[in-house]
């Protein structure tokens, strides 16, 4: 290697450049994989897909488990959707899960390319105000 360089920048630029890299080198080659893994991640990892909210459902709730034994930590919620279907729902907003009784405000939300339904508990007042 110390040749190569040598022939490209000349004979003491060389050695200087070689001693750099072969006492950096690893610092600078672990260093420039970190910056192309972040740059790979911002780049393409930019999150899912638009959604649009469709609709704030009342839904009766089939069980309810709250999160390290506390709802306000959250909780783990199982409703029936109005298709007859049962899905769980699960909120680390203690206020949205204290307010879970024996029915559940749950906003429904329709991704925009592939128009799959997501579902998220919300407060009551959100159904209430339609």
């Amino acid at each position: 290697m110390l040749d190569l360089l040598s022939k490209l920048i000349g004979p003491h630029r060389a050695v200087s450049v070689y001693a750099f890299l072969h006492t950096r080198g690893a610092a600078l080659a672990a260093g420039a994989l970190f910056a192309a893994i972040l740059g790979g991640l911002l780049l393409f990892g930019r999150g899912e897909e638009p959604h649009e909210h469709e609709a704030f459902l009342t839904l009766d709730v089939l069980s309810l488990t709250a999160i390290n034994g506390d709802l306000r930590n959250g909780a783990i919620v199982s409703v029936r959707l109005p298709g007859g279907q049962a899905t769980s729902i699960t909120s680390t907003e203690g206020p949205v899960a204290a307010s879970v009784t024996t029915t559940a405000c749950v906003e429904k939300r329709v991704y925009v390319t592939s128009g799959e339904a997501r579902y998220r508990l919300k407060l009551p007042q959100h159904c209430t105000g339609q």
